[in-house]
């Protein structure tokens, strides 16, 4: 469903701040695949996220998205076949726009519609049905602006725009980062539930270690720009935020010190 092949991208070559932010990286995704990424800060992973979404084009390499090799295919063109969530509950949503209208346009995504078509009684009726699976009483508040809504609310309507299309695939960025535990935990349990009723092929960055234990059935390590560490199924069952830590000392050697508390 997913596959890059050989990705390298470098940022201000031939310079002194030259840096290397992914170094000929290669993943592939099977469908319906949820795999978690971590990594310290400047592994790479925002800029994977960026390279698979079309928002940075690799110096060297493919992106290839359902057998469809994308690499000439701009951000929104991409958008048809991939949804996003990013770490800012304000990125995903338009705040002076109401929750019908958001959603409206998240519809529209992959089809050759307007907003007007967009936002008729029947529409209206199947967002209120898709709002009532997230729990949180928006599907009585079609017509309340976005903008009004709470960071968890917006979050939790912009994994469901993100998803509206079923996409072929998934990203989010450290979506749960900006919110408290409790909100964070209701759309940690929110991404499970939809992820696995629309068996969406999706790829996470998180910081947290035990979110990237629990939720998938894959997990990545990055650093420096590489993949230094890919777990399957079987062995992440087993997997302890300790061993993990480990692991991540054992590949970084001296290095660690400085990512443990960001990793915890």
């Amino acid at each position: 469903m997913l596959k890059l092949g050989n990705i390298l991208k470098i940022f201000n070559e031939g310079t002194v701040d030259e840096k290397i932010s992914l170094n000929h990286i290669d993943l592939a995704l099977e469908p319906g695949d949820f795999v978690t990424i971590i990594g310290s800060n400047g592994a790479g992973k925002s800029t994977l996220m960026n390279i698979i979404s079309g928002v940075l084009v690799p110096d060297y390499g493919t992106v290839e998205i359902d057998g469809v090799v994308v690499n000439d295919l701009p951000e929104f063109k991409r958008a048809p076949m991939i949804g996003r969530v990013f770490q800012d509950p304000m990125a995903g949503t338009a705040p002076s726009m109401t929750i019908q209208e958001n959603l409206a346009l998240a519809y529209s995504r992959d089809k050759r519609r307007g907003l007007r078509r967009g936002v008729t009684a029947k529409r209206r009726e199947e967002f209120q049905t898709y709002l009532e699976s997230l729990h949180l009483g928006l599907e009585n508040r079609l017509n309340a602006k976005v903008g009004l809504l709470s960071g968890g609310e917006r979050q939790a309507l912009s994994l469901l725009m993100a998803t509206f299309t079923k996409p072929k695939v998934l990203l989010l960025d450290e979506h749960t980062a900006a919110l408290d535990p409790a909100r964070a935990q209701r759309i940690t349990e929110i991404t499970e539930e939809i992820v696995a009723r629309q068996q969406l092929t999706t790829l996470m960055v998180t910081h947290n270690m035990q979110q990237a234990l629990d939720l998938g059935n894959r997990l990545i390590m990055m650093d420096s720009g590489k993949i230094i560490l890919d777990v399957p199924r079987e062995e992440k069952k087993n997997l302890t935020i300790e061993r993990l830590l480990d692991e991540f000392q054992r590949l970084r050697g001296e290095k660690f010190a400085s990512d443990r508390a960001v990793l915890a």
